[in-house]
């Protein structure tokens, strides 16, 4: 309506035809903003977000009448990359390659990915709206309450509760490797836990395909977080899913410890030399309950080479924990053969990917172990 006379307007007109007030800029994004796509309806919420290159929203798709879903309403959070961003070299770029990483992903532990198009202008990213907290606030929470107790019992999280949001990360993360994608920013706040336990990798902004040469894009933006990066990543070197192995078993240490090996208090140049130069302090340091292999497992999995390292997520998670004595779920069994499935889809060629059985198989694997994490995480935070 027109801000003067309240005439009825035109979705963009900038003058009133009856009063000719000119109109104030009406935002592409805010709360009650609709957007048409055809087959659905998608209601801007509530900005619940911002970074350097974007702002976060929540909306509500609604299905149109005659589509499967119609009458439903789902949340989906909108990522609207920012116009000062566009105007930068390369973001538009990685932009783009976040929705193509999130296009090949179908995995119970990975955000989904809904749409990628344009609005007023505007380039957005629709995902999977995760009810929940990051990691990193759980980390934060175990910590405070251990220093509550006075330095009495574990510095952080037990090992039990640490492995149930590990080895949901590991399974992302083998499927994610399966499909020659390498992450390159795992870390706690990438990381987040639904209300009912379900782990979510997120944020894929700065991922890369491994079989892709890296290019000047890549290597200006795609320098992660100095704390949980590898060796190679800091030196600028060729990675590959090991490298993401190893910002994984920081985020372990971490759960167990309540801090990483190498705190960032020095500043980010330090954090990034140690991890090239300084071995990692021994875990029973601060973890003395911890059985003497548990240093032993670090010391691999974080070792300066990655020759040194774990070959998969997989290897990574059994050997923590045989090690640990943990149990060895059905969930985390099945992890192993949703990412032996991407692989063997992802490498059969032919119009329905590694036929139908295949595709059914892996759509079975993936209902069992959200079902299976979900039913495990219940009350237990």
């Amino acid at each position: 309506m027109c801000a003067q006379c309240n005439a009825v307007l035109p979705v963009d007109a900038r003058v009133c035809p009856r009063c000719h007030a000119l109109q104030p800029t009406r935002e592409s994004f805010a709360p009650r903003v609709t957007i048409d796509r055809g087959d659905a309806r998608l209601v801007i919420d509530a900005r619940v977000g911002e970074g350097g290159m974007g702002v976060v929203w929540r909306g509500w798709v609604f299905s149109a009448p005659g589509t499967p879903r119609a009458g439903t309403a789902e949340p989906v959070a909108l990522k609207v990359l920012k116009p000062q961003a566009m105007m930068q070299p390369g973001v538009r770029e990685l932009f783009l390659r976040e929705a193509e990483a999130l296009k090949r992903l179908s995995h119970p532990n990975v955000v989904g990915f809904h749409d990628l198009f344009e609005h007023g202008g505007d380039l957005v990213l629709s995902i999977e709206y995760v009810e929940g907290e990051t990691l990193e606030t759980i980390v934060a929470r175990h910590v405070a309450r251990a220093h509550l107790r006075g330095g009495h019992g574990l510095p952080s999280m037990p090992f039990l509760r640490a492995w149930y949001y590990f080895q949901q990360l590991l399974g992302a993360l083998a499927a994610i490797h399966a499909l020659n994608i390498v992450h390159r920013d795992v870390k706690p706040s990438n990381v987040l836990v639904r209300r009912d336990g379900l782990v979510k990798l997120g944020d894929f902004g700065i991922a890369r395909f491994a079989d892709a040469p890296p290019t000047e894009v890549t290597r200006e933006f795609g320098a992660g977080t100095g704390a949980y990066m590898s060796p190679e990543q800091v030196l600028s070197r060729p990675l590959d899913g090991r490298s993401d192995l190893y910002s994984a078993a920081i985020v372990l240490y971490e759960m167990l410890v309540g801090h990483t090996p190498f705190p960032d208090d020095d500043g980010e140049f330090l954090v990034r030399k140690a991890q090239v130069e300084a071995p990692p302090p021994p875990i029973r340091a601060y973890l003395p309950q911890a059985p003497p292999i548990v240093d032993a497992l670090f010391a691999r999995a974080l070792a300066k080479d990655p020759a040194n390292r774990f070959e998969s997520a997989i290897e990574m998670g059994d050997a923590f924990r045989a090690a640990l004595g943990l149990p060895d779920t059905p969930e985390w069994r099945a992890q192993a053969d949703i990412a032996v499935a991407a692989r063997t889809i992802m490498n059969t060629r032919g119009p329905e990917s590694g036929g139908r059985d295949a595709q059914t198989r892996l759509s079975t694997l993936r209902e069992f172990v959200a079902h299976g994490y979900k039913t495990m995480g219940q009350g237990s935070m």
